[in-house]
This record gives C-alpha cells, structure tokens and sequence, in this order.
C-alpha cells in the first residue's frame, strides 16, 4: 500500500484564500467573537475575582477626591431621604397613618438607589470602557456585573447607617431582619440583569444614557419610596390594570420585601404571598434574559 503525503499548500494557494479562509486555517478567531453560552458562563465564572477587584477599585476611587471620602457613601442616600422626608413628608404629608414614617422613607430611599445606581452604571459599562474593551480579551458581561457588585458593596456599609436609624427610631432587632439576605440576593439578581440589558443598549446608542435619569425618576414616584402603596390602594378606587402595575413594580416588591423584614414585622403586619413569588420572577425574568441579551451582541461591543 502507498502512502500519499499531502503537499503543503503553495505560496499560490495560499494567496488565493481569503482572509477569513486564511485566519481559518491557521486557528485565528476574531476578537471578542460570541462563544456558546456554557462556555461563556464559565469564562465569567473564571474572571469572578477581575469582577470582584474591578467593583472594589472603583468603589474605593469613587469619592477618593473628597474630603470626606467614603463617608458620602452613607451621606448621599441620607441627605435624599431628608429632602422626600421635607417636601413629602411634611409638605404634601404623606407620613400619615404610616408608622415609622422615618425607618419607612430610609429603607425605600437605600433599596431603591440600589436598583437607580446599578441602572445608571450598566448605561455607561461599555462605552465608559471602550479602552478596556478593546485592549483586553474577556466575557464583556464582567463589566456590568462589576458595577452592580460595587453598588451592592456600597449598599452594606450604608446598611450600618440604616440599622442605626432604625434603632435609634425604637425599632427594635428581629429574626425577621436576617430575611433582608434572600431579599438583597435577588435584588441584586434583576438588578445585574437590569444592567446586562442596559449596558447593550447603552453601547448601540450611547443616548440611553442621557435618557435614564429622567426614566429612574419617574420610577422612583412609582415606586412608592415617599408615599405606602398599600394605604392608595386601598383609600382610592384605582382602575385594575393601575393596581396590577403598582403591585407588579419590580421596584416597590423589592421595597416592600426589606420594609417587611426591618419593620413591618415589629407590627406584625403580613407580607402578601404574592410579593416573594413577584421577587423571585422578577430576579429570574432579568437575570436569564438580561444577560442571554447581553451575550448575543458581545462580538460587537468595542466596535464602531
């Protein structure tokens, strides 16, 4: 039996190839190119301590020019919720018939900066790190969910303060307190996704970005931060698709789960069934389709 060896290819055929038959041949894939997505999940699974040292650099950097430092991590989210505590509160008196009116403004105020700023940071995630992108090869997903962990590294040493002020204003410690854990998990599980989503949108029209503020404004009245859903829901006679979107509100059901577990359970009031049930699909509906959003267009963030 012969054996024929295969000759390699000459200059000629070489030059015939085109560039993508060339790279082909030789192993070479493009740059940022989308791998299947199990593939992709464990590439961002391996980068976990990039994700975690990116948040903790740029939480560090972020009020390192002020005087006051980290302080204003605390400060900022304090001195919002005694401008709503003025003009809502007192003004338009919104604090009536709602016990603890002080701890209730607080914990909407924190949870709900929470999901603003995760929103806002997955806006600019990519157009923001257009020199990172480029240079280095990496899931890109790893930036947006960097910015989401900061915001949640910067919510837990605000939680000092808000403990505080909840002893401080006779609220008293509970077991009840230790389902704020579940609660912030899967805040922080639509809020990635949020970002995920947003930070695609942001890197194809870098508008978005202008856009939000306004959009997270008109959210956060939604939301009821100043003012108790459940006291207009049940003292107007609102039409049923308006009840249904305020019960809905990934937002408010976030707000309400952290209210129950720091305050309402001090007066035995009862968390709906349906809010935990909300929480969980909503953490689930963002988390998954944020983030399969997100990596469908990763071959072309950096481009352009």
């Amino acid at each position: 039996m012969t054996h024929v060896l295969e000759k390699p290819p000459t200059s000629q055929a070489t030059a015939a190839l085109t560039p993508a038959e060339l790279a082909a041949r030789h192993g070479l894939t493009v740059s940022g190119a989308r791998v299947p997505l199990r593939a992709y999940v464990r590439d961002l699974w391996r980068r976990r301590h990039f994700v975690t040292a990116f948040a903790t650099a740029k939480l560090t950097a972020q009020y390192s020019q002020a005087k006051l430092g980290q302080l204003w991590q605390v400060m900022t989210p304090l001195l919002n919720a005694a401008v709503y505590y003025f003009v809502f509160g007192v003004l338009m008196n919104t604090k009536h018939n709602v016990p603890d009116y002080v701890p209730f403004l607080v914990t909407g105020v924190f949870v709900f900066t929470f999901t603003q700023q995760s929103a806002l940071a997955g806006t600019r995630a990519i157009s923001g790190n257009l020199g990172l992108v480029r240079a280095l090869h990496f899931p890109r997903a790893a930036l947006p969910v960097s910015y989401c962990l900061q915001q949640l590294q910067q919510l837990l040493f605000s939680m000092v303060a808000l403990l505080a002020i909840l002893l401080a204003f006779g609220v008293p410690p509970a077991a009840s307190w230790l389902l704020a854990v579940p609660a912030l998990a899967l805040q922080f599980t639509f809020n990635a996704g949020l970002a995920l989503a947003l930070a695609r949108l942001g890197a194809r029209t870098p508008d978005v970005a202008q856009l939000m503020p306004f959009v997270l404004r008109t959210w956060m009245y939604a939301s009821g931060v100043m003012w108790s859903i459940d006291r207009v829901l049940a003292d107007r006679d609102l039409p049923g698709a308006v009840t249904a979107l305020l019960e809905a509100n990934p937002a408010a059901v976030y707000i309400d789960l952290m209210r129950f577990a720091l305050i309402d359970s001090f007066h035995a009031d009862q968390l709906p069934p349906h809010v935990w049930a909300w929480a969980a699909g909503w953490a689930l509906l963002a988390g998954v389709g944020g983030f399969i959003y997100f990596w469908k267009a990763e071959e072309t963030y950096g481009r352009g």
